[in-house]
């Protein structure tokens, strides 16, 4: 896909063609695991012990419907900006300006929280070390993760999930030598007593499970951000495809072990409430060996998440300024790395600042919000993409099955998630909802005179049905 310079005029540098299928795993996956380790367990709170697992496998289900669905899409649209891109081609400019801005706020809100929690990591991995409580400040932690991810997404894509392969990988196992550890007697002799959940298993009922669905969101969120990674893939209708379905099935197992061997290791009004349950568990074997691996673990996937954060929210930036509905400055491409390095560069010191802030609820409540607000545009864009554009009429990457029942089960599970996300933060639903109409009134006011719809539609398809 070419891009254009600030003038129309010439031909400029294009993002790099150089990832393959276990790229876009890592970048899906990678940003997703961090909510094993944490934030998954508030459901805990909300549901109870076996709320929460109920509830995991529903949001797994939404979340299924979702890697199927971007992937046929996405596989079909090959370009930065995932959803956005998407949104472009079948909806309208209003659209996809909002869907942009979800994808956007969802990552840096996301990135923001990573790097919050990885410095907190740190300062409680000094304190078991030996430092007097209160002598080290995580922020300094802070500003070195994030500046040492915005060099590594600056030099280029490759080099970047490179990385997240490798420390996704180290933190996906950590998960599984835990379990392992625990249901076999190695390194501890403690055992697994799931059945003394009793009154913590449904405390709430039914209702419980409702409420816990927002936090189960956790195990998955970011999942649908491999769409970003379209326009740098060597054969999208390959590679997307694999990595992201692939990259759901590893998030499906990882879910299962975190809640099985947090759910038997730790009582449920104490997971409820944790920082790093994982972490936690690794405490009660008394294995120094796990505690540091656990340790490690937490800490590599904080970063992954936070890596894979700052490469997707920089695609949709870049995306939206390359058909003006940001200015154009942003739409610049390295002529080295061949990476969105202004889109970068914008973006960290926002993310940063969230993340000195300290709010880790409502920027992580934020993140949620945004996501569940582009996930329901999904069906929606599904439907017309199947209307516009038979299967006959374009070649597709992959084409997901059982049509339309993901798009129906899709739009139901998101009606239900709202509703528990209203039960415990109603206010700041609400309060969002305003700030993207406000957006949305800027965007007709002040930037829609400069998109050019012509320019939008970059690939060669045949006129939509019915046009």
């Amino acid at each position: 896909m070419s891009d254009i310079t600030a003038n129309g005029a010439k031909p400029s540098i294009n993002l790099s063609k150089v990832l393959g299928p276990i790229h876009v795993w890592a970048l899906g996956v990678g940003i997703v695991l961090v909510g094993e380790f944490m934030g998954w367990n508030f459901s805990v709170e909300k549901g109870g012990a076996l709320g929460s697992i109920i509830a995991c496998w529903i949001i797994g289900l939404l979340y299924t419907c979702v890697a199927m669905i971007d992937s046929e899409v996405t596989s079909t649209v090959a370009a930065a900006g995932g959803q956005y891109t998407q949104a472009k081609h079948t909806t309208g400019p209003l659209m996809a300006f909002n869907v942009g801005l979800y994808l956007v706020l969802a990552y840096t809100m996301l990135e923001a929280a990573d790097i919050f929690v990885f410095g907190d990591l740190v300062r409680i991995g000094a304190t078991a070390l030996g430092a007097a409580e209160g002598s080290v400040s995580a922020q300094p932690f802070v500003l070195l993760a994030v500046s040492v991810l915005a060099f590594l997404n600056y030099r280029g894509v490759l080099m970047t999930l490179n990385v997240n392969f490798l420390i996704t990988a180290v933190a996906f196992f950590s998960i599984i030598i835990l379990v392992f550890a625990y249901q076999f007697g190695v390194f501890t002799s403690e055992p697994l007593q799931h059945e003394g959940l009793g009154m913590g298993g449904l405390p709430y009922g039914w209702m419980g499970v409702l409420a816990a669905l927002q936090f189960a969101i956790w195990y998955y969120l970011g999942i649908e951000g491999t769409c970003q990674a379209a326009e740098e893939v060597r054969s999208c209708g390959r590679s997307l495809p694999l990595g992201t379905m692939t990259g759901m099935i590893t998030l499906l197992i990882a879910a299962a072990l975190t809640w099985y061997v947090c759910a038997g290791t730790l009582p449920w009004e104490y997971l409820g409430t944790a920082l790093a349950p994982l972490y936690d568990a690794s405490l009660m074997s008394g294995s120094n060996f796990l505690v540091v691996l656990l340790w490690v673990g937490t800490v590599f996937s904080a970063l992954a998440s936070a890596n894979g954060c700052i490469n997707d929210a920089s695609r949709a930036w870049f995306s939206m300024g390359r058909d003006r509905y940001l200015p154009e400055f942003f739409a610049a491409v390295h002529p080295k790395y061949r990476t969105p390095y202004r889109a970068i560069l914008f973006l960290i010191p926002i993310a940063a600042a969230f993340g000195f802030s300290g709010l880790l609820a409502p920027t992580i409540t934020f993140s949620i919000l945004s996501g569940l607000l582009g996930y329901t545009f999904m069906p929606i864009n599904m439907f017309r993409f199947r209307g516009k554009w038979p299967l006959d009429t374009i070649k597709r990457g992959y084409v997901h099955p059982f049509h339309p029942i993901p798009s129906i089960v899709l739009l139901v599970l998101c009606a239900a998630t709202y509703v528990a996300v209203y039960l415990g933060f109603g206010t700041q639903l609400l309060a969002m909802m305003v700030f993207y109409a406000v957006a949305s009134i800027w965007f007709v006011l002040c930037r829609y005179k400069y998109v050019r719809r012509g320019d939008q539609f970059t690939m060669a398809w045949p006129r939509p049905k019915g046009y």
